[in-house]
């Protein structure tokens, strides 16, 4: 099964679980991730069979325009060829919408950078989910009696769920060159 995925998932999986003492421990280990390899690969965009959509209800709201931030042009590059890969993914597409977000780039602790659309104007408008989160010592609770934790960084989650076609220009963003 390792050598069913491209040598940088192999190299992950066994940097993820070098620390792990126990053989047969480790070994269970690296069989859920073998069995979910194709999760750690960052060389394809994922795609996500679901019925699920998302929905914005803004209301009857008037679209909202934010004019874009200052960039520098080393900055406006790397928006630029982002954008372009999120259209080649099919992630984005354009668009014509009277509602625009400005792109923030978010320096993360690697040195490299996220990109990012500030909808912090839209979140404003949008009718809140009063969906209760569970209590965080609850969930302590839980976890008082585990052995093992774990940290997962899901490779663009947020793409994962698509939005209800109705609302999708909404999340418009535009660029210098585009």
């Amino acid at each position: 099964r390792e050598q069913c995925y491209p040598p940088q998932i192999r190299v992950h999986v066994e940097t993820m679980t070098r620390h792990i003492q126990d053989v047969e421990q480790r070994e269970q280990i690296q069989n859920i991730l073998w069995k979910h390899g194709k999760l750690f690969d960052t060389t394809t965009p994922s795609v996500v069979n679901t019925t699920l959509t998302h929905a914005s209800d803004t209301g009857n709201h008037r679209p909202l325009y934010t004019p874009q931030y200052r960039q520098s042009h080393k900055d406006q590059q790397r928006i630029s060829d982002e954008t372009d890969k999120l259209i080649k993914q099919g992630i984005v597409e354009n668009s014509t919408s009277p509602w625009s977000s400005p792109i923030v780039l978010i320096k993360k602790k690697d040195g490299t950078t996220r990109f990012c659309v500030d909808y912090r104007r839209i979140n404003e408008i949008t009718t809140k989910d009063s969906f209760p989160l569970p209590r965080i010592d609850e969930i302590f609770d839980q976890l008082g009696e585990a052995t093992y934790f774990t940290k997962l960084d899901f490779k663009s989650g947020y793409f994962q769920i698509p939005l209800n076609k109705a609302d999708r220009p909404k999340t418009a963003f535009s660029t210098r060159d585009k």
